[in-house]
């Protein structure tokens, strides 16, 4: 597993987005994926790892309650995996627990992705190549 990116819940994706430029970050276009039920937007500075700032396009969208209860803040970790079934299962002995299937991401050229959740890390994204 190679670490791909950092994810930000956040409940204003365009003041994030200003945020991350005034320090020194580029921004990708703001990306609508019907799948997840978000707007995505990643950001990129040399030496620095890259970030997915994610909003909720409504009550139905997956990081909702997570806004709600925390506000915004870290979401999870994505890692790239060269065969998403082999990590799923490997993780899967680790502890963890399968959120959601492995389905194409818009925002990431519709690569397979998928989530998973264990108590003592938190929720991981796997992405794969």
């Amino acid at each position: 597993m190679k670490f791909h990116h950092l994810a930000i819940a956040t409940k204003n994706i365009y003041a994030s987005i200003e945020f991350y430029l005034s320090l020194g970050y580029e921004s990708s276009d703001v990306i609508f994926d019907p799948i997840q039920n978000v707007s995505i937007c990643f950001l990129n500075k040399k030496n620095e790892p890259r970030i997915e700032l994610i909003a909720a396009v409504d009550e139905n969208s997956p990081v909702t309650r997570i806004l709600k209860k925390n506000g915004s803040g870290v979401y999870h970790t994505c890692y790239v995996v060269g065969d998403i079934d082999l990590a799923i299962a490997n993780l899967k002995k680790q502890h963890f627990i399968l959120l959601s299937k492995p389905v194409k991401a818009v925002a990431l050229k519709n690569k397979l992705v998928c989530f998973l959740f264990n108590n003592d890390v938190g929720l991981i994204e796997l992405l794969e190549e």
